[in-house]
């Protein structure tokens, strides 16, 4: 193998000619691994640290402060990573200090002996060096919280179509489910009437509330502190950098990314990834609760709530034959339990930013993109393999709301509340229905039972309402 000698200010060391990354990467692999996965297992980072180092080559030539053909070697790599596969590149693993100084470099290095190559027809620094011209006008510190917040962007504008898709799936089952009543429960005890439609358009209207409280963060995602350096202060850059590179960088991305209002407050401050997390859990335990109320509601076949019924996947027992279980919505549920823990990390990390700078950088990144990967797929197997397939068993539905005890409302509101109470406690004592036990009771005409028991009417308050005025006025008179 051959191999190459590169220095930095710890000494030098032998690099594998064959490799693009550096002495410095070479340094950190050796002494990392803590989990055994590297940065770029979630590329979203490096991908926006290319776009990020391409705007920077250009603002740094248009001010005159990096001779052209330099910036466009670089640039020429950085395009180069964007569009080929060179993650072997990228060892780095995902636990690592310094504020992610060693991922930065990384970059550099790559990016360095890239255009190097370019320029030369060999890997090296003496036409593109990875500090001095790769990294020019920049610093760790400003590079990777704003590449963090730009990868945001993308796993963002996912989550928002998958949750509408979610949306439109629930709709639909909405729609088809309009006319199957049955009985609501509050405290796990029988409560009044509903329809199944009306549930599940309330998942519906839950999902494109959450849809519009991710959107309602999109713009953070383009507010950086590129030309901050190293604490804010943009010391190392030239006139009309900061101006260039915020230029340069709406047009490769054709959004409008902007420098913080602040930018001292950016260095100090990871409170956009604290909000961002905060809104993916929102997600991730919505999606958790409407996965237990999908298990409940399919439960059985023959001992449980058994009112609908989920796509069979896979079998549910090594022991039992014909056990089917809702692994989907199990699946959904543990992922909320990771992402509530993720967050919990991100606050930490959060908190813990001392000074002028917070240095938890892979914490924030680690963490927030294992929680938006997992909901993400989440959103798309709970929508495909379950919400999609979810049956309704129209029979159990109607006899359990044509049985339910909560029927007796309906003589509370019609003739007053301690009637109801006794009408309940008939029909319970004696195994009838409400119906059966008012007209057993003498309390209803068959006609009055038969229209003010019909469990559908239950579901529609204007209806109800006026039927109940309607027999009011007429035993009134």
């Amino acid at each position: 193998m051959t191999m190459r000698i590169e220095k930095d200010c710890l000494g030098t060391m032998e690099i594998p000619d064959e490799s693009y990354y550096g002495i410095q990467t070479h340094r950190m692999v050796k002494v990392s691994g803590a989990a055994g996965y590297p940065v770029i297992a979630y590329p979203d980072m490096h991908r926006a640290l290319f776009i990020i180092k391409k705007a920077c080559a250009l603002a740094n030539a248009e001010v005159g402060a990096m001779p052209d053909d330099v910036a466009q070697a670089i640039v020429k790599a950085c395009d180069r990573l964007l569009n080929e596969d060179f993650s072997q590149e990228f060892p780095l693993d995902m636990w690592q200090g310094g504020g992610y100084t060693c991922v930065n470099m990384n970059v550099n290095e790559v990016i360095g002996n890239m255009a190097n190559e370019i320029m030369t027809g060999h890997k090296g620094s003496e036409k593109v060096h990875p500090n001095t011209h790769v990294n020019m006008a920049q610093s760790t510190n400003d590079t990777i919280p704003s590449a963090t917040h730009l990868a945001i962007a993308p796993r963002l504008d996912l989550m928002i179509e998958r949750v509408n898709q979610l949306a439109e799936a629930f709709e639909k089952k909405a729609e088809d489910f309009k006319d199957i009543v049955k009985v609501g429960r509050t405290c796990w005890q029988d409560a009044l009437l509903l329809t199944l439609g009306q549930e599940f358009g309330g998942y519906a209207s839950l999902m494109r509330r959450l849809a519009a409280k991710l959107q309602a963060l999109r713009p953070g995602c383009f507010e950086l502190i590129m030309g901050g350096s190293a604490i804010g202060t943009g010391l190392g850059a030239s006139s009309g950098y900061m101006q260039a590179f915020y230029r340069h960088i709406s047009h490769i991305l054709n959004e409008d990314v902007r420098p913080m209002d602040n930018i001292f407050d950016g260095f100090q401050n990871g409170d956009f990834f604290v909000t961002v997390s905060g809104a993916v859990k929102e997600v991730a335990m919505s999606l958790s609760k409407i996965s237990k109320d999908l298990r409940l509601m399919s439960s059985g076949p023959r001992a449980g709530f058994m009112e609908i019924g989920l796509p069979a996947l896979s079998p549910g027992s090594s022991i039992m034959p014909g056990k089917i279980n809702p692994t989907v919505p199990e699946m959904v549920i543990q992922i909320a339990h990771q992402v509530v823990g993720n967050d919990v990390a991100i606050s930490m990390a959060y908190d813990e930013g001392e000074l002028d700078l917070n240095v938890w950088d892979a914490t924030f990144y680690k963490c927030l993109f294992e929680s938006m990967q997992l909901v993400n797929e989440g959103l798309l197997i709970l929508r495909r393999d379950c919400v999609e397939g979810i049956t309704a068993n129209v029979d159990r539905c109607r006899h359990e709301a044509e049985s339910s005890l909560a029927l007796s409302t309906v003589v509370a509101a019609t003739q007053g509340y301690p009637l109801g109470v006794e009408v309940a406690h008939y029909a319970e004592d004696h195994g009838l229905k409400i119906k059966e036990a008012v007209l057993q009771m003498k309390l209803m005409t068959q006609e009055d039972a038969e229209k003010l028991l019909e469990p559908m009417l239950l579901v529609n308050p204007q209806a109800m309402a006026q039927a109940i005025a309607d027999w009011k006025a007429g035993k009134h008179h």
